[in-house]
């Protein structure tokens, strides 16, 4: 419940620890308050990542290998771009290809979950001394408008909120979500208090607020605290505090073309949560860590992720919002093209695929290859810093825009001296 009637205003954690009106075990709800470029307030950019935590084989959905002894079971179909060829066992995603490109050139260092996963979702090789921050809390850090009653970075499942915001504060942290499609318990009114009640609350939290000078000097944690509290106010109560669920009849119909599991939910609640104006939404499908029956895994695990990838990138587009949004799909690392002893793959960063599409992203392409048997890049090696500066790009952002880390130090959003895949955006 929301704290209000509490007078101790010098106790910030400790306010932070009790509030569960935003920020609950794993919900840890602030949005970004910095309004957005004029144009892109508009159009509300967004992004979509859709995270395969665990390791996925690439080389198995996206980069196959037939006839050569690395190639394994699975064999290509045609998609809907020309002369692009995926996994047979995705096929619904394979009649989207025209809005969506594959970049079969990544090239990474770090083969270690933990790790990799850091690094493919900061854009930053992993450091003792700075933290940085997820790419949705850079994302609600630049985009977010300082009006949205919405969170401006949502994660289902998980993994950006592991990651957090770090030298941005918590002011970008994400709002998480556990169960993806029920209306989070968090943001519902406490105590069966109704709405004059709460606005009760909210009028004497603002006046203990502006009474307490000394608590409002204290810099960017007690202002984190209060930008915290007037967004818990705002969402709970705003109408649109319902997208996050899926009960409509609307709703329930589109989960048959999405899929009625997590992920398929995940999917549907992250174009809902884009179409109201939130800035990044992260869905996580886990279990890609395949050491062992790789093939029975990935056949059990892909109907899933294709209907509802494909339902997403099909649903933005006919609504118009894919124009606007950037889909980007990535685990931490690919897995090698050698099959193990155990019938599967292990770690492997030196030659893997993303996939992204949508916003200013040229769909239909295929940015590099690997050699013959998948273990090296032959051509155009791509890594997270040129990534992420494409995804940027294809939002309208310039990959170049200076933040600075906990130690004053300037740096750019996507990375240091990197530009934007040529040939994507």
């Amino acid at each position: 419940m929301l704290d209000l009637m509490s007078t101790d205003r010098r106790h910030f954690m400790k306010h932070m620890a009790g509030l569960t009106a935003l920020a609950a075990s794993g919900s840890n709800f602030v949005s970004g308050l910095r309004a957005a470029e004029k144009t892109l307030k508009k159009s509300h950019k967004s992004l979509i990542v859709l995270w395969m935590g665990g390791g996925p084989s690439t080389i198995d959905l996206w980069d196959l290998k037939p006839g050569h002894a690395n190639g394994g079971e699975f064999k290509p179909i045609e998609t809907a771009a020309s002369g692009v060829q995926i996994c047979e066992h995705l096929p619904q995603l394979a009649k989207q290809f025209r809005h969506l490109s594959i970049v079969r050139s990544m090239k990474t260092s770090e083969g270690d979950h933990d790790r990799g996963t850091r690094l493919m979702i900061t854009g930053r090789a992993p450091s003792p001394v700075v933290q940085f921050p997820a790419i949705g809390s850079v994302m609600a850090h630049q985009l977010t408008p300082k009006d949205l009653d919405l969170p401006g970075f949502v994660s289902i499942g998980g993994t950006g909120a592991r990651i957090g915001p770090g030298f941005l504060g918590m002011s970008f942290a994400p709002f998480t979500i556990q169960n993806a499609g029920a209306p989070p318990e968090n943001i519902s009114t406490p105590n069966g208090l109704n709405a004059y009640n709460m606005k009760r609350r909210e009028e004497l939290f603002k006046d203990l607020d502006l009474r307490d000078k000394e608590f409002l000097r204290r810099g960017e944690a007690a202002k984190a605290h209060n930008e915290i509290y007037e967004k818990a106010f705002k969402l709970v109560f705003s109408e649109r505090r319902n997208v996050f669920g899926l009960e409509s009849n609307e709703d329930k119909a589109m989960l048959a073309k999405y899929g009625d599991n997590p992920f398929g939910k995940g999917c549907l609640v992250a174009r809902k949560l884009v179409e109201a104006g939130c800035v990044c939404v992260e869905v996580d499908l886990g279990g890609w860590d395949n050491h062992n029956g790789i093939f029975a895994a990935l056949k059990g695990r892909l109907p899933n992720m294709d209907k509802a990838m494909a339902a997403l990138t099909e649903d933005l587009y006919s609504r118009g919002i894919l124009k606007d949004t950037v889909v980007l799909w990535m685990g931490e690392f690919g897995r090698t093209p050698k099959i193990n002893q155990n019938g599967g793959r292990d770690h492997f960063p030196g030659a893997w695929s993303v996939v992204v599409g949508g916003g200013s992203i040229k769909g239909g392409q295929v940015i590099g290859s690997t050699e013959a048997d998948g273990m090296s890049v032959r051509d155009n090696p791509v890594g997270v810093g040129e990534l992420f500066a494409t995804v940027y790009k294809g939002l309208g952002l310039d990959p170049n825009v200076q933040i600075r880390d906990n130690l004053g130090r300037p740096t750019a959003i996507a990375g240091d001296n990197v530009k934007p895949i040529a040939g994507l955006v």
